[in-house]
């Protein structure tokens, strides 16, 4: 048993990664059209583009931590290495220089390449920690279950003080606070990546006389087809997720026009997260993993739909769906990466052969895909539909910005249930690969 220090110390990590995730997917699409002055086609095909790098460094860092050999382990010493690294450059992607309109594209690219770039170095290690910790499955979900309160914590912090802070910080000067609150938050995330390195210990390690090379780890990879299909469905789940919470501040300002509520819509929609979270672990508990996780992509599909059909004046009705969206769709969240743990006993299981930070590295690659079409779609979206930052939206705009944060959402997690039947690892079948390993 893992004890509760050492969860909370590992989900503190996820705060810090928050920190910025969050603000990304809620802020960095309006920071840059809004804010910065960039358009939102060119914001959305940066995003996209940007993965192009991570095709290379997500693999490249994944073999790279199952090579390190250190007192300290082979994942958790990189947050002691970039811990700050991180913070620095978080604020560097949310300051605005005084550029003509190209030099504000490059600037933006090259400091929000530099931002991922950094954020794989930290979050991959991060990520194969949590699968490291423990060889119980169901203490897996549990790890995973503080791990995702933390984070969401983290994202609760960021939805509810940022604007608050932006104003604050910059007394009518937008750009200055958003640079000074990204600051601030930054800091504390440096802390919260140190606490985690101090309070968390690896307890898995592969076969003493495994010696495998990058391309027969990779050969070994593709065999896993539990590893496919969670690539698959952390696409579609990313897409339609990222999309949906990148517009929800064009949404509430400008489809239910009541922009002093932004802070107060995606406050109550991360506390929504949060419970979700909490409920994850005496969800999987009671029933199968699987089917559990495929019943919650259904009821969250269709809490997106039923949110076309609510009129700009059901400001209630709005808020309690989208409270409800976040608290079922993250009631998945801690099921989902148990999965990826599980996904590693299943490849050595398979092959002889333990690739945990290959493994994790590569689905949170797929999951990078799906934050980077998410917000690439939904930069494209918004310039399909004629949207213009703070002037009078048309109709047609307006009705541009609901669709694109009911209905496209609803389709990813449609396709993720539909994937996820292709998914074999119930409870039954992971305890069977666990005794075969173990042996």
């Amino acid at each position: 048993m893992i004890s509760v220090k050492e969860k909370i110390a590992y989900g503190l990590g996820d705060t810090a990664s928050n920190i910025v995730f969050q603000t990304v997917m809620l802020f960095l699409t309006f920071f840059y059209t809004d804010i910065f002055g960039i358009s939102p086609a060119f914001v959305g095909t940066m995003f996209l583009a940007v993965r192009v790098i991570d095709a290379i460094t997500d693999p490249l860092m994944g073999a790279l931590t199952d090579r390190t050999h250190t007192r300290w382990g082979k994942f958790r010493p990189y947050l002691l290495w970039f811990a700050l690294p991180f913070g620095l450059i978080s604020v560097l992607a949310f300051t605005t220089p005084d550029l003509a309109e190209e030099g504000k594209m490059i600037y933006a690219f090259i400091t929000y390449t530099a931002l991922m770039m950094v954020y794989t170095a930290i979050n991959i290690p991060y990520c194969a920690l949590g699968g490291v910790l423990t060889a119980d499955p169901k203490e897996r979900v549990s790890v995973q279950s503080y791990r995702f309160v933390f984070a969401m914590l983290g994202g609760l912090m960021v939805s509810g003080l940022t604007l608050p802070l932006v104003e604050f910080f910059g007394q009518g000067d937008q750009a200055k606070g958003y640079q000074l609150t990204i600051a601030a938050m930054s800091f504390l995330g440096v802390i919260m990546f140190l606490l985690c390195f101090v309070g968390t210990k690896e307890r898995l390690h592969p076969p003493q006389d495994q010696n495998s090379t990058f391309k027969a780890d990779f050969k070994n990879l593709l065999k896993n087809d539990q590893w496919r299909v969670l690539s698959v469905a952390a696409i579609c789940l990313l897409s339609g997720m990222v999309l949906k919470t990148s517009l929800a501040i064009y949404y509430v300002k400008y489809y239910l026009n009541l922009p002093d509520m932004i802070t107060w819509f995606i406050t109550l929609g991360m506390i929504g997260n949060i419970f979700g979270c909490i409920l994850a672990q005496p969800l999987a508990k009671r029933v199968c993993k699987v089917k559990a996780y495929i019943t919650i992509q259904i009821i969250a599909a269709i809490l997106c739909v039923a949110a076309y059909f609510v009129s700009s004046e059901q400001v209630e009705l709005a808020f309690a769906l989208y409270i409800l969206w976040g608290f079922t769709f993250n009631m998945g969240t801690p099921l989902l990466w148990a999965k990826m743990a599980d996904a590693v006993d299943y490849g050595q299981f398979k092959t002889g052969v333990r690739i945990t930070g290959m493994i994790y590295s590569s689905v949170i690659f797929f999951i990078k895909l799906g934050v980077a079409i998410g917000g690439a779609a939904a930069g494209w979206l918004l310039a399909m539909y004629g949207y213009q930052a703070d002037v009078e939206l048309t109709e047609t705009t307006k009705q541009g910005i609901l669709i694109s944060f009911t209905l496209y959402p609803a389709i990813g997690s449609i396709i993720v249930a539909v994937v996820m039947r292709w998914y074999t690892l119930d409870n039954q079948q992971v305890e069977r690969v666990h005794l075969a390993i173990t042996k």
